[in-house]
């Protein structure tokens, strides 16, 4: 069975993006990056909802080409680019860049994907990893917690119907003063 990971940037309010999906408050680092860059290295499927995938797709597939981008961009865009990715939306009707599109049930499929053989799936975008969420699917949390209070916007949290209980597997201080941890969900 393979692992769900949920992460992402956030505010120490909880929140990933301020009201207006204003996310000026992200912390840019190149020791962040290289994290984030090392994770997608890790991940054998990326799983996004509308919005994440029309943000990274706005930009990644051609961030290499990009006149100042530094080597881990590039590595970064080109690992993007060639890994296999899902994106969950019924108001899309096409993707490009080894993508797959999913219209139908999200928790479905996604518990369809866990069942397979195969690395780490990462999920991505605050709705979809909701729904995962409620259904019990996330296996890991990675938080990349930036000192700001933003008051509002979209929660990284969802509502939840029952209790998740969490194993803290690591904590890390970068020198930007993001603070990054994993949780593993205790089953």
């Amino acid at each position: 069975m393979r692992k769900l990971i949920y992460g992402m940037n956030l505010t120490l309010d909880g929140y990933i993006a301020a009201p207006g999906d204003d996310i000026g408050w992200s912390v840019l680092s190149d020791e962040l990056f290289q994290f984030w860059s090392d994770q997608l290295q890790a991940t054998d499927l990326s799983l996004y909802g509308r919005k994440l995938w029309q943000t990274m797709s706005s930009y990644w597939p051609t961030g290499d080409q990009q006149p100042n981008a530094t080597p881990a961009e590039i590595e970064f865009a080109r690992r993007w680019r060639d890994m296999s990715k899902v994106v969950f939306s019924s108001t899309i009707d096409k993707v490009d860049w080894n993508t797959r599109l999913v219209t139908g049930d999200a928790v479905a499929e996604i518990t369809r994907l866990k069942a397979e053989d195969g690395g780490p799936m990462d999920i991505g975008g605050a709705t979809l990893a909701g729904a995962a969420m409620r259904a019990g699917l996330i296996d890991e949390y990675v938080l990349a917690t930036a000192p700001v209070l933003v008051g509002g916007g979209t929660p990284f949290f969802t509502a939840l119907d029952n209790w998740v209980n969490l194993n803290l597997v690591e904590t890390r201080t970068l020198p930007c003063g993001v603070i990054l941890t994993r949780y593993e969900t205790r089953r």
